[in-house]
């Protein structure tokens, strides 16, 4: 342990441990930019690009910055000095002085650490002016805009897309004052191995990195009279949207939702769940399959189209072993496309499928064209992130807190608890245990239904589950430098599943690159996730197979699971891409 002094405050620490974690021990703030926490990967942003959290400390000649100084025995250190607050106020106005002045039409107005930061600081004017940072706004992907101009080069995006993604699409780039946080040889980001996760847009403190914002193309169809607008929703979406209007983490809106959507003057509201469901009749079949029939093992869940792209460029090799299986909402889409089309007696070419995801990389996943159908064509045409939605909500002028709960519409709307678990990490493949089990041990008149040895916060976790007399080993893995251990030690031969679950942000879909910002905030993500389970338990049916709506499905339109009409609209394949 070690004794120092912060403003007057004795206190003891673990040696190793910063000025600023001491501090804030103590309950003192200290102003930060680029430090960036991941306590639950057990990694932190160092960098000490800022120099916003400078302290002073006696008997040094220069300001320290408190998030890579570690301490000392008998350190005195003073936090709120006029020197360190004038030096943190001059770092601010220097980076206001190169930054952009469209707060007001900014994407991060009033969710912007840096516009914070100025206010904290009682920065009211930029008493250094020059030239600023000129750089073209990278649109390429469908999912990820890129705009330089507004980079602080805190090096957060930097750090979690090289050291916890490991997916190294981001670098600093020249020198001086014309460095940029940008791609290999400057490649628009479409033409990057990058997977649109948005782990980068979560945690970049500017709008440098921000989703591509497709809202007004869903206005624009909901105001067309000769469309039929559906809306679906994913599961990690109800457990979270709610954040954006002030409500406490964790709190499931899923009935606030619903109403709010009817009011933006969507056709239809579905739930995303009832083809999660779907998904599991598809994916347990196949899993059974490949069993029964020696087929390639292990299988791995296919719902995450981030990690999907990461393996294209990442492992090639084993691109044998994903599910063929469509995510949900893309099943969804070729579905309403098609037996809901006919229900319903409208031309499929009038029906508009947008899709209010956690996830970024559903949009590129839309774009997809393994993705589209001879008979569907796209089977989503949009694709907007929850905090999309949470401001077409406020532009709407509706007050979300005081809506009444609203159920989904009945067609295609019922849903089971194995569904609604598919928002967080181990969801996928317990929902597919829970129906291969049921399916392989008939006899059983209660076949289990928790398996919480799959359960977990864990970056890796590994389980033994017995059904029907056979036991399967199983894997998870959330984030992808997770997933590129676990798919190493596959590759070389040193480890053997039967099935294995990979999601590519952390935590799975509630820490989604399109959630509400939570800062890395492991405990928000726990009750977001916490929500989910809840739901599932207060279900009537908690297992895919059971749903009435899913057999109507299949008796009246698809056959047989996994069979040929099944694997025409349900199923699609995966290529090689450049590792660039």
């Amino acid at each position: 342990m070690v004794e120092l002094t912060i403003n007057n405050l004795k206190k003891s620490v673990p040696e190793g441990t910063t000025i600023l974690e001491a501090a804030r021990s103590l309950g003192i703030h200290i102003p930060t930019l680029c430090h960036l926490d991941l306590h639950d990967i057990k990694m932190v942003n160092q960098v000490g690009t800022c120099r916003v959290c400078m302290v002073e400390v006696e008997g040094r000649r220069n300001l320290l910055p408190s998030c890579s100084t570690t301490v000392a025995p008998g350190m005195v250190i003073h936090t709120n000095t006029n020197r360190a607050i004038r030096a943190r106020r001059t770092i601010v106005e220097l980076l206001l002085s190169n930054h952009p002045s469209d707060c007001l039409i900014c994407e991060r107005n009033q969710n912007c650490e840096l516009q914070s930061l100025a206010a904290e600081l009682g920065i009211r004017e930029i008493r250094y002016q020059g030239p600023r940072l000129r750089a073209e706004k990278d649109t390429s992907s469908y999912s990820i805009v890129r705009n330089a101009e507004k980079c602080v080069l805190c090096r957060r995006c930097e750090t979690m897309c090289n050291e916890v993604q490991t997916v190294g699409v981001y670098s600093a780039l020249h020198r001086g004052f014309d460095t940029v946080i940008g791609t290999a040889f400057d490649k628009p980001m479409l033409d990057t191995a990058c997977t649109f996760c948005g782990q980068c847009v979560s945690v970049c403190p500017t709008a440098a990195l921000t989703e591509t914002n497709d809202s007004a193309k869903v206005w624009e169809a909901i105001s067309d009279p000769n469309k039929l607008v559906i809306a679906q929703t994913a599961p990690a979406v109800r457990v979270a949207l709610g954040e954006a209007f002030g409500l406490p983490v964790g709190t499931r809106i899923t009935g606030k939702m619903v109403a709010a959507l009817r009011r933006m003057g969507f056709d239809k509201v579905m739930d995303t769940d009832f083809a999660a469901d779907l998904t599991i009749m598809e994916e347990a079949s196949e899993l059974i399959h490949r069993i029964q029939h020696n087929g390639r093992l292990p299988i791995l869940t296919s719902c995450c189209p981030a990690w999907v792209k990461f393996i294209e460029h990442q492992f090639p090799s084993l691109l044998d072993i994903p599910s063929t299986c469509k995510s949900p909402h893309e099943m969804f889409g070729a579905i309403a496309k098609t037996y809901l089309a006919e229900k319903l007696g409208v031309d499929p070419e009038k029906i508009v499928v947008v899709s209010i995801m956690p996830c970024l990389a559903k949009k590129f996943e839309a774009k997809r064209e393994e993705l589209s159908g001879k008979e569907v064509g796209t089977n989503v045409d949009y694709v907007i992130s929850t905090r999309e939605l949470a401001r077409m909500i406020r532009e709407a002028g509706i007050n979300f807190t005081y809506l009444p709960d609203e159920d989904f519409d009945d067609m295609m709307g019922e849903s089971t608890g194995a569904s609604v678990i598919f928002g967080t990490t181990g969801g996928v493949i317990e929902a597919a245990i829970r129906t291969a089990a049921a399916w392989l041990d008939k006899d059983n008149p209660s076949p289990q239904i928790d398996f919480k040895s799959l359960r977990g916060i864990e970056g890796i976790r590994e389980a033994e589950v017995e059904i029907a007399g056979m036991k399967l080993s199983i894997a998870i893995a959330h984030g992808l430098g997770n997933a590129r251990k676990l798919l190493t030690e596959i590759r070389d031969g040193k480890a053997q599943y039967h099935a294995i679950e990979i999601m590519a942000c952390p935590s799975g879909c509630v820490g989604g690159g399109g959630q509400p910002y939570h800062g890395n905030n492991i405990e928000v993500l726990k009750k977001r996730a916490g929500a989910l389970y809840a739901e599932d338990e207060s279900k009537p049916l908690r297992r895919s197979h059971e749903n009435p709506q899913i057999h109507k499905l299949y008796e009246e339109f698809l056959g047989e699971p996994y069979g040929d009409l099944a694997h025409e609209l349900l199923h699609t394949h995966y290529h090689e891409r450049d590792i660039l």
